[in-house]
C-alpha cells in the first residue's frame, strides 16, 4: 500500500511541477511530457502490484490476490486511457490535470498559448484596441495556469462547436493569467494604493485588477464588455453547463448590438 501511494504521489508532485513550469514558463513539462511520465508511472505500479518489480523490504508472495490484480488492472487500464493524449486526444476524464491542450511540443504561433487556436490576447489594453478596432465586444477571462477548474471551462465547454463559433468570431477573447510569475518592466512595477501589495509580475498586476475592479479573486471569472470597458452582462464564474454559458454569450451579444 505505502508503495503504491508512493507512485502516486510522485505522479501529484508532477502536477505541482507542471504548475510552476506553466506559471514562470520553462518549457520542460509540455503536455505530451507530463502524460508520457504518467504513462510510465501507472505501468509501472500495475507491473508492482504484479509483482514484476520488487522492491528490497518486499515478501515473497506464493500467488498475487485478487485485490491486486484488479488494482494492477485499474492502473494498466488508466495507462492505455492515457497514450491517444500524447498524440493530442483530449483526456476529458483528467481535464485540469495535464497541462493544456495548447501547451505542445509543435504548438508554435500565437495560438502557443491559447486554447483551442482562438486568436487570445494576453495584455488587456492590447486586447481591448483590437476589440474596438474590430467592432466586436470582449471578453475578459481571468485565468491561472494553475487553475482546474479553467482547464475544465476550455477542455469540455469551450470546445464545444457552438461555444467555440461565437468565442472565434463574436468575441475578442483577453485571457489574463493571474500566477504568470513574468517580472514587469521596473518602470511598471508599483505599490497598489488598493491591497498594499507590491505589484512585480505580470500574473500580480491581472489579479489585482481583478480584484479591484471586480471585488472577486477566483478563477476562472468572466467578464463581458462593449469596446467603452462596460460591462455587457453580468460576470460569470465557472460555469460547466454549455446551455447556461450559451446563454451568458449570446445575452452579452444582444446587448452590445443594443449599445452600438
Amino acid at each position: 500500500m505505502k508503495v503504491t501511494l508512493g507512485f502516486i504521489e510522485l505522479a501529484l508532485a508532477l502536477k505541482f511541477l507542471s504548475n510552476v513550469d506553466l506559471a514562470y514558463h520553462w518549457g520542460i513539462l509540455k503536455r505530451e511530457v507530463f502524460i508520457s511520465l504518467w504513462i510510465v508511472i501507472s505501468s509501472m505500479t500495475g507491473f508492482y502490484l504484479l509483482g514484476k518489480i520488487r522492491l528490497s523490504h518486499d515478501n515473497d508472495e506464493p500467488y498475487i490476490s485478487i485485490g491486486r490484480l484488479m488494482s494492477a488492472l485499474l492502473f494498466f487500464s488508466f495507462a492505455i486511457y492515457l497514450i491517444p493524449g500524447v498524440w493530442g486526444a483530449p483526456l476529458k476524464m483528467i481535464s485540469g490535470f495535464p497541462p493544456p491542450e495548447f501547451y505542445k511540443e509543435w504548438q508554435t504561433g500565437k495560438s502557443e498559448e491559447c486554447p483551442h487556436d482562438l486568436n487570445c490576447f494576453h495584455d488587456y489594453d492590447e486586447g481591448m484596441a483590437y476589440a474596438k478596432a474590430q467592432g466586436k465586444p470582449a471578453m475578459v477571462d481571468f485565468t491561472g495556469w494553475a487553475c482546474v477548474n479553467c482547464r475544465k471551462m476550455e477542455d469540455n465547454v469551450w470546445s464545444d462547436p457552438r461555444i467555440l463559433k461565437i468565442l472565434r468570431e463574436n468575441y475578442v477573447l483577453i485571457s489574463l493569467y493571474v500566477d504568470d510569475k513574468g517580472k514587469l518592466p521596473v518602470s511598471e512595477q508599483y505599490t497598489s494604493t488598493f491591497s498594499g501589495k507590491h505589484i512585480e509580475t505580470t500574473g500580480n498586476k491581472w489579479s489585482e485588477k481583478q480584484a479591484f475592479e471586480y471585488k472577486t479573486n477566483s478563477q476562472p471569472y468572466y467578464v463581458l464588455l462593449d469596446n467603452k470597458g462596460k460591462i455587457l452582462a453580468e460576470p460569470r464564474g465557472y460555469t460547466p453547463n454549455i446551455e447556461t454559458y450559451k446563454g451568458f454569450l449570446e445575452e452579452g451579444l444582444c446587448r452590445y448590438e443594443k449599445r452600438k
